[in-house]
């Protein structure tokens, strides 16, 4: 168990919903950078913003003051979306003792650097061990109590199995993985390619269209986590194949809802305007295919989402590029630069 406090920064939905779901479970404190968010989430036990009509934990206390909020703390959940991690991470340093499991829920990479999380983590706080949870985990359906899973990721496992405790309950499983850069790397891609199954759906194709694209963009996941050396069974578990099925076909995936938008002609500036969340997808889709290249691992279906973000190309000239592909056999084991 956390000898201390579990901190989870960062107030928006999903952040919030782990936050909740293991104040049962042990002392947490949630920082929001809004000090409204963190009054109504300790005395109304509500955040409507980012979580409507859900009654959160009695026992959450939340905190706007960052210092405040680190207090006490014994393990650390990360809900900073990728682009704002580094600087919470930097302001919290000096608060994060040594030997203290840090784990991020963000599924992006950091522009420029081309840095996973736990990478960003690592690099920030070298004195704590850092880990990811990850997972087919689309939060309203969590903070509902409905049946889900997770997968929490580290190197050390004594690290894993401190969060693992706080967050397993009746209706969240937690599975302990040592595999940090594969669920990374799966939770990643399978945000690029919602983006492409959003757009599928946004053209008005069917189930065959839907089926291709997360079917061929497991293989890319696969075979670009691999390439880095993640295990190839987390592909086919929930950080891979799991996620990506939740995260491709619901309604409640806002990568796959910026997808559906570009599908219908909208512009990318007016979609994202018009969120009040990240939709990570978009900011991680150039840095991924970069690291592919990196890599020497061929990733078409990625390629033109961040070719679409960048804005070089548009969706309806990305799908004749991937359908225009050479004819081949499905699979290569031999060769991983070989693509869809």
């Amino acid at each position: 168990m956390v000898n201390g406090d579990l901190v989870v920064l960062g107030g928006g939905s999903w952040g919030t919903t782990l936050a909740s779901l293991a104040a049962s479970q042990c002392p947490t404190v949630l920082w929001a950078r809004s000090e409204q968010i963190a009054c109504e989430v300790s005395n109304q036990h509500t955040n409507e913003r980012y979580l409507p009509g859900i009654a959160l934990s009695p026992s959450l206390r939340a905190e706007s003051d960052l210092a405040q909020a680190l207090s006490g703390a014994g393990a650390v959940l990360v809900g900073v979306p990728s682009h704002g991690a580094r600087g919470v991470l930097e302001e919290a340093a000096p608060m994060i003792a040594s030997g203290t499991p840090v784990f991020s829920l963000s599924k992006g990479i950091e522009d420029g650097t081309t840095l996973r999380m736990s990478q960003v983590i690592a690099e920030v706080l070298p004195h704590a061990v850092p880990g990811v949870v990850t997972g087919p985990n689309l939060a309203r359906e969590i903070a509902a109590g409905q049946p889900a899973a997770s997968i929490v990721a580290c190197e050390d496992e004594a690290s894993a199995g401190i969060v693992q405790q706080v967050l397993h309950s009746g209706a969240f499983r937690a599975y302990i993985s040592t595999d940090v850069v594969g669920c990374e790397i799966a939770g990643v891609t399978k945000n690029v390619l919602a983006i492409a199954a959003g757009i599928a759906d946004g053209f008005g194709f069917g189930e065959n269209t839907r089926a291709l694209l997360m079917t061929r963009g497991l293989a890319e996941m696969g075979r670009l986590g691999t390439s880095l050396g993640g295990h190839t069974l987390t592909f086919g578990g929930l950080a891979g194949v799991g996620d990506l099925v939740a995260t491709c076909t619901s309604d409640k995936s806002r990568n796959r809802a910026v997808g559906v938008a570009l599908g219908q002609g909208r512009e990318l500036a007016e979609i994202i305007e018009s969120m009040h969340m990240v939709a990570e997808g978009v900011k991680s889709a150039g840095p991924l295919s970069r690291i592919a290249r990196d890599a020497g691992v061929v990733m078409p279906i990625c390629e033109e989402v961040a070719a679409i973000v960048a804005g070089t190309t548009t969706p309806r000239q990305a799908l004749a590029s991937l359908m225009e592909r050479p004819a081949r056999g499905e699979w290569d084991e031999l060769n991983v630069v070989h693509g869809a």
